[in-house]
């Protein structure tokens, strides 16, 4: 079996690397990393401290608008597929990589794979909630980490090759975790002690693009007094200088460069508290037990938000800081698998 993987971002390849060490046991893959988001931190030590292929075909589209950053995508995705001619193109999560990826195999008739299919926000405005529906509607198979997203699908009337895998995201923290204990020197850099500090990331357009939004946020931060660690997004850090916000003079703030992810999972793993708005910190928070304050209005990640393991506050100061002071004692239930997502779906995949 020869399968073609799409990929855009760093965090896909994270999630990739757990499927794609399964998959290479008895098949052939041939990785694309579309070049959707340049990422400095993906060089060759990346792949190789966290055992990761790199990819067979770079495309280098690199940012710009939606419409040009897919349709430049569109043609290089559809000229290796055209050559390689694979039995399956896998995707994975929201992006627009995603998106394309499968437009291009389901418009020449190679069936489409969607790990962590049937997430939604129910929020049309964001332009992932668009890239998962489209991905959804024209996927062969379809592999849900939870099974509220099975119940999605269902919704849509979507039923047929649809798996409760459980996340695999899941797998490659129980994976990197042990990684990162052996290898990551980040506390010790940092002069960090563990839960003696809240963690911070801010990334998502509908917060740095609006600096009513950002306002609010660096007000909670200077309203909460305990250390904080934030390594800054370089678009975030654009967007503060843009609109001429200080987020230094925030006292106990500690800003520092975008970190790798083992030093990322042992930040967290560490943290007191996580605050941020990204879907996959939300749940790399719920894996390790780690109280979560989400600053979004919504969150494709239901689960996490019973018994208050994760709070939604939007970015309304008072929220904000209410739910990094309150004391919560979450009960964390086994919603996201065990650990072996990997495994189900190219078992799934291989009894075609």
């Amino acid at each position: 079996m020869k399968i073609v993987t799409v990929l855009g971002a760093r965090p896909q390849f994270i999630k990739a690397a757990p499927v794609s060490r399964v998959l290479r046991q008895r098949h052939t893959e041939l990785i694309i990393h579309t070049g959707q988001h340049y990422d400095a931190n993906m060089s060759d030590i990346f792949f190789e401290e966290l055992n990761i292929p790199k990819p067979d075909y770079h495309l280098g589209v690199g940012s710009g608008s939606h419409g040009k950053q897919t349709g430049e995508m569109l043609i290089k995705i559809e000229e290796v597929v055209l050559k390689e001619k694979p039995d399956y193109v896998l995707v994975y999560g929201d992006t627009n990589s995603t998106l394309a990826g499968a437009l291009v195999a389901a418009k020449l008739h190679i069936p489409v794979i969607h790990v962590e299919a049937g997430l939604r926000s129910f929020n049309k405005k964001m332009p992932e909630e668009i890239n998962r529906i489209m991905t959804d509607h024209v996927s062969e198979f379809l592999f849900c980490p939870t099974e509220t997203a099975v119940e999605n699908l269902k919704k849509e009337n979507i039923t047929r090759n649809v798996i409760n895998v459980g996340d695999v995201m899941y797998d490659a923290v129980l994976y990197n975790q042990e990684l990162a204990q052996q290898k990551s020197t980040i506390l010790a850099d940092l002069g960090l002690q563990p839960k003696q500090y809240h963690l911070i990331t801010i990334h998502r357009a509908e917060n740095t693009d609006d600096i009513h939004n950002m306002k609010n946020i660096l007000e909670a931060f200077s309203q909460i007094d305990e250390m904080k660690v934030w390594p800054i997004h370089p678009r975030t850090k654009h967007k503060l200088a843009e609109y001429g916000l200080d987020a230094a003079s925030i006292p106990n703030l500690k800003i520092i460069e975008p970190v790798g992810y083992l030093d990322m999972l042992t930040l967290e793993s560490n943290a007191k508290k996580i605050i941020t708005d990204s879907g996959g910190v939300q749940k790399e928070a719920y894996f390790m037990k780690v109280p979560c304050v989400t600053v979004r209005e919504q969150t494709e990640w239901v689960e996490t938000l019973e018994s208050e393991a994760n709070i939604l506050v939007g970015t309304d100061v008072e929220k904000i800081v209410e739910a990094v002071k309150k004391a919560v004692n979450p009960v964390y239930a086994n919603v996201f698998g065990d650990g072996k997502a990997a495994e189900k779906i190219v078992a799934a995949i291989e009894q075609v």
